[in-house]
């Protein structure tokens, strides 16, 4: 017995086919999606815009808490690049078989004391007027990023231990999910300043909003932050990791108020 299909029919399912195999190209060259560090907010937007300048190539930027990216990665999110802002957690992942290998340091952040414009605070890289709040009882609230899976957190942490003020500002604490946030939260009016990265702090739409001093190094461990592929990259994530490491992209990372690392 034989069959005959009306024309009509074999005509959709060759447009069907067709369809099926124009959209499987389209799938295949979505920008990859990059992970950074929330403190990379103003620096790698900046790049990513110069690298699709310069190549045509487009890549999507994720911003966000560096531990919790590491979370995801393991959970199996396809970022298929990590820009952390603190280096044992791409070690940690290249340990685990998630990443090509351990990857390249990228930048050394650093962090600053920010209030907003009308605090009572001020921004001294000593912190002795936020001392004097605290001692006084008239520190509202006062934001840093969490230090369980920030390492801007952290550091800010550390810094604090450093005065030794870290027990007796608990009460006035409010922790941001990452740097950004707490960015946010320093500036919002509703706490009287906070500790956040110079990266942000010295961008010009936030640095309107406020003053800013560093604080020393010696006050914390480095934020060596570190970069590396996920096994899943493809070849325009690649492009954009060795884009990271040329001169155009290291001269915007400076603008930001990062330490390049030696050699580089």
């Amino acid at each position: 017995m034989t069959f005959a299909f009306p024309r009509r029919s074999i005509l959709a399912a060759v447009a069907a086919v067709a369809a099926f195999a124009l959209a499987g190209p389209a799938l295949a060259e979505d920008p990859p999606v990059i992970a950074a560090a929330a403190d990379l907010k103003f620096a790698v937007t900046e790049i990513a815009a110069a690298f699709e300048a310069d190549t045509g190539k487009k890549v999507e930027v994720s911003l966000g808490s560096t531990g919790n990216f590491a979370t995801q990665i393991r959970q199996g999110a396809p970022f298929q690049m990590f820009m952390a802002a603190d280096e044992k957690f791409i070690r940690q992942l290249a340990a685990e078989g998630l990443a090509r290998d351990e990857g390249t340091l990228y930048a050394e952040g650093r962090i600053v004391i920010m209030v907003p414009h009308g605090s009572k605070l001020t921004a001294d890289a000593a912190m002795d007027n936020l001392a004097a709040m605290i001692e006084a009882g008239t520190l509202t609230k006062f934001a840093i990023a969490n230090p369980e899976h920030a390492p801007y957190g952290l550091r800010a942490e550390e810094a604090l231990r450093h005065r030794g003020l870290w027990d007796s500002i608990q009460p006035y604490l409010i922790l941001g999910e990452n740097v950004s946030q707490t960015a946010q939260f320093a500036l919002s009016g509703n706490a009287d300043g906070g500790i956040i990265a110079l990266s942000l702090a010295s961008a010009p739409t936030v640095s309107a909003q406020g003053t800013y001093a560093l604080i020393d190094h010696d006050w914390h461990d480095p934020l060596l932050q570190r970069m590396a592929l996920m096994k899943n990259a493809g070849p325009v994530a690649e492009e954009f990791y060795a884009y990271i490491q040329t001169p155009k992209a290291r001269e915007i990372m400076v603008k930001y108020g990062f330490v390049l690392p030696e050699g580089n």
